[in-house]
């Protein structure tokens, strides 16, 4: 899954990007409103974490111009501005949720999965499932049958985007968009390897394979 962080505080940056790459995200960053506007514009997210007090063009005006040209990806608002009046300005404006600073960081990434899991109409909060295979995306548990499965992060945001559009083929510039961040070179075979490694873990054991290669798209995970 791949996040936007619009925060010109460095130290709330790094903590935040930090944060959510150990999670499994993949995370742009921009320091003002004009380049978070225009990664949003440009760049396909699952979600975007947005301060309000930005320098060239500050938080809301930001999100109002991403509303008004349907980009539509799920918001959350950060800001030390703790009233309600203020709450209620940056949910109308087009925020989906609202954070105030100083935050917990598990607090934010819970808000993050709670948005995703939203905007992708999932009908269990924490569980993704194929066949046998069960991920537990609080936990970051993966069972296959009865047997417990280690993976990296990037192995786990791999399975989880799989798994998000299971049944369907998603080609490997859609992986790369949703699992590395816009400055990654596209010319490399990084999804192939990944891939691959993923297999190895969650198919290799198993009788029915669910890692499939759709010749000419790309991959889809499939249950049956």
């Amino acid at each position: 899954m791949r996040v936007l962080v619009v925060e010109d505080d460095d130290k709330i940056a790094s903590f935040v990007r930090k944060g959510l790459e150990q999670a499994g995200f993949a995370v742009d960053h921009a320091a003002n409103g004009e380049d978070g506007l225009h990664l949003a514009l440009s760049e396909p997210y699952d979600v975007a974490v947005i301060d309000l007090m930005l320098p060239k063009l500050d938080g809301l005006s930001l999100i109002q111009e991403m509303r008004r040209q349907k980009v539509n990806v799920p918001v959350i608002i950060l800001s030390a501005k703790r009233s309600v009046d203020d709450r209620v300005k940056g949910l109308q404006t087009g925020g989906d949720d609202y954070l105030t600073k100083p935050f917990a960081f598990t607090e934010l990434l819970a808000r993050v999965q709670a948005l995703i899991r939203r905007a992708s109409g999932m009908t269990h909060p924490t569980l993704l499932t194929a066949g046998e295979l069960v991920v537990d995306l609080v936990s970051r548990e993966v069972i296959r049958g009865d047997v417990k499965i280690d993976l990296q992060p990037r192995e786990f945001a791999l399975l989880e985007y799989l798994l998000r559009h299971a049944g369907k083929a998603v080609s490997k510039t859609m992986i790369l968009e949703h699992i590395w961040d816009y400055s990654f070179d596209p010319q490399t075979n990084v999804v192939d390897v990944l891939i691959c490694r993923l297999r190895t873990k969650v198919d290799r054991d198993f009788e029915q394979k669910l890692i499939h290669t759709i010749r000419g798209v790309g991959y889809a995970l499939k249950a049956s």
